[in-house]
């Protein structure tokens, strides 16, 4: 049997998930600089030493590649925030008459960068907790946590959580082969003669996985009443809209008010879909994942983050969303930094990746 100590990687997904959540509720750049602090610490310290746990360097890089590019539409397309703390006066290019409300170059305010940097942090937080959950949760032990109702999306599932993963061990291993062989692995060229093949090798090992799994005779169904199909797709697509709705309502200011009792909804009634669902695909896991008490302590520590971040929200809107008019420098609220500080719980609550038998991990 799988060893008890190891966590379900359904826990990761929730807990990273919810640390995204918390950093949409806020703009501050103290609150959202030690959420990504949190989510590094729990990776440094519970990272797997598998290839997939690579990934996180590389959401890492891409969250930063976002805040620059937020940074660059607000200096060159400007900032619909008023500044009078002008910091540069770029030329402008003269727009047509149906172009009004847009402009190119002209003056760069303080507050207008300000304000992007603010923007641009909080959907880099959320990119690096994402990572997060892909450095810490195996995807072949998520997928084998799937439900039976959703089969038919399990070879993509599989192909969509590998490749990232096989993509970053790929790169890495083509680079040090070129490095042996005196070619540059950096570069425009390197990147040029790399990423070829490291997107055809990711892609043929994603798809293998999927043909495996699809030879193994997943995916096969039993025969189930057709008024049993009927309310399984009514309830999947009537809980999948709610929560859809209610994510939107969590997600966005304007929804705080519906947004939590439509999620609830929406998720009771995609579970009981997938519950019923899972009569026409009788299926054994081998080695199964248990959810212990480690995995409810991991996700309800993301859980009570996401939840506490939200009450400041409605307490005291002004210390998580700064403003940049006037111009002031940010405060750290205590109590809802004492709050992030929760997301911490499953460094010292989950075994060190060596104390996890590598031999239980599944192929």
């Amino acid at each position: 049997m799988r060893d008890r100590a190891s966590v379900h990687p359904g826990a990761w997904w929730l807990w990273s998930l919810s640390l995204g959540t918390a950093a949409t509720r806020t703009t501050n750049p103290l609150l959202l600089t030690l959420l990504v602090a949190v989510s590094a610490y729990v990776v440094a310290a519970r990272r797997p030493h598998t290839p997939w746990a690579r990934s996180y360097g590389a959401f890492v890089k891409l969250a930063l590649a976002v805040l620059l590019i937020r940074l660059m539409f607000a200096v060159v397309l400007g900032s619909p925030i008023p500044g009078t703390h002008v910091l540069v006066t770029l030329p402008e290019v003269p727009l047509p008459d149906w172009a009004q409300g847009i402009r190119l170059g002209g003056r760069v305010t303080a507050e207008g960068v300000l304000f992007a940097l603010y923007d641009g942090l909080s959907l880099a937080t959320l990119l690096i907790c994402v990572g997060a959950a892909n450095a810490l949760a195996s995807p072949t032990r998520l997928l084998k946590s799937l439900p039976g109702a959703l089969y038919e999306t399990g070879v993509a599932v599989v192909v969509a959580l590998t490749f990232a993963p096989n993509l970053i061990a790929d790169v890495q291993r083509l680079r040090a082969a070129r490095r042996l062989r005196g070619r540059p692995d950096r570069g425009v060229r390197g990147l040029l003669q790399v990423g070829l093949p490291v997107l055809e090798g990711a892609l043929e090992r994603s798809v293998a996985l999927a043909a495996a799994m699809d030879a193994r005779g997943y995916g096969r169904t039993a025969a189930v009443p057709d008024a049993v199909r009927r309310t399984t797709a009514a309830l999947t697509l009537t809980g999948l809209l709610g929560v859809c709705a209610g994510l939107y309502g969590v997600l966005t200011a304007a929804g705080g008010g519906y947004g939590l009792p439509v999620l609830l909804a929406g998720v009771a009634a995609a579970l009981a879909g997938l519950w019923l669902g899972g009569r026409r695909t009788p299926r054994t896991r081998y080695r199964p994942d248990p959810w212990g008490a480690r995995a409810w302590l991991v996700a309800g520590s993301g859980a009570a983050v996401a939840a506490l971040l939200a009450l400041a929200v409605s307490r005291d809107p002004a210390a998580l969303r700064p403003g940049v008019v006037p111009l002031v420098a940010p405060e750290l609220p205590l109590w809802p930094a004492a709050a992030v500080l929760l997301g911490l719980l499953p460094a010292f609550v989950t075994p060190a990746p060596d104390a996890v038998p590598a031999s239980k991990e599944p192929s």
